[in-house]
């Protein structure tokens, strides 16, 4: 399986912010946002990945990330020109991907909680041996702002609503999705949007009439921002701090991720850590591989 970061846009939730840099470089506490969702591909032990991006863009991300292998990644950059939709943007990726299942995440989504990976790789198993699409939902007190889910008593999907004035639930789908191979000639049957983009829920809905789109609710115990507004930019920001704050562990620290995956070596951390040694990055680096 592939994962494809849709990471372009022009961020006008965030306006004037991002008139002079993308959303995605933005800090997150102590992280680029970008970690973020990249974080989430590499839990589900995923490590090739697309990065679908603007091109202006494309040399920030390399200076970030370069091709990945550091990491243990091999990462590739994709061209988005101009925004048309989240369908769109997967669809920018089709040559990467080679025939293979794909996870999609935006690149201003952020989840955390207890036995994500577990829940990550469980997704990624269903789809790579019995095909389809697996989506999360998650409550939220303003479905208005989201593709909206509705199920019946036995947990199946009975239909997925795009923003709408009267919401069928509280359940939000979130930005991140795992299809099958499938998936790029379903985009192609998919018609433009009032907004003239080709909307994820379209692409979702072609899942549903075949019966081959499930969703899985994530509970109290996990946290899931779109950080994309002012608001959920702060509160977010606040939130990881919080969270390492009080437990000592990082979130999104990419580094560990590819270190506790067997990706890196010791060596490899030790580099990055001396790199840094100045940062409290850095130092929390050289102490994870004394654990």
């Amino acid at each position: 399986m592939k994962g494809i970061i849709l990471a372009g846009g022009r961020g006008t939730r965030l306006f004037p912010i991002t008139t002079a840099t993308n959303k995605h470089f933005l800090p997150i506490y102590n992280k680029p946002m970008i970690y973020y969702p990249l974080s989430v591909l590499m839990l589900a032990k995923i490590r090739e990945i697309i990065l679908v991006c603007n091109p202006e863009d494309v040399a920030g991300y390399k200076k970030l990330f370069s091709d990945g292998s550091k990491l243990g990644l091999s990462i590739n950059y994709v061209v988005q020109e101009k925004p048309a939709g989240i369908s769109d943007g997967i669809l920018n990726a089709e040559r990467y991907a080679a025939g293979d299942p794909v996870c999609v995440i935006l690149g201003d989504n952020l989840f955390y909680g207890h036995g994500l990976p577990k829940i990550l790789q469980k997704a990624k198993g269903e789809v790579e041996t019995s095909g389809g699409a697996y989506v999360f939902g998650c409550f939220v007190p303003d479905p208005q702002r989201y593709g909206v889910v509705e199920l019946d008593k036995e947990g199946n999907v009975v239909s997925i609503q795009e923003k709408p004035k009267n919401p069928v639930s509280n359940y939000a789908v979130t930005g991140l999705y795992f299809f099958d191979k499938s998936v790029f000639e379903k985009i192609r049957m998919i018609k433009p949007s009032f907004r003239g983009e080709l909307e994820v829920t379209s692409l979702n809905e072609l899942y549903l009439k075949e019966r081959k789109l499930k969703v899985e609710l994530l509970g109290r115990g996990f946290a899931w921002f779109d950080m994309g507004t002012y608001y959920s930019f702060i509160e977010s920001g606040e939130f990881v701090y919080t969270i390492e704050k009080r437990t000592g562990l990082m979130v999104g620290c990419i580094e560990e991720i590819a270190f506790r995956n067997g990706w890196i070596s010791r060596q490899d951390i030790l580099s990055f850590a001396e790199e840094l040694k100045n940062t409290d990055y850095g130092k929390y680096l050289s102490e994870i591989i004394k654990g």
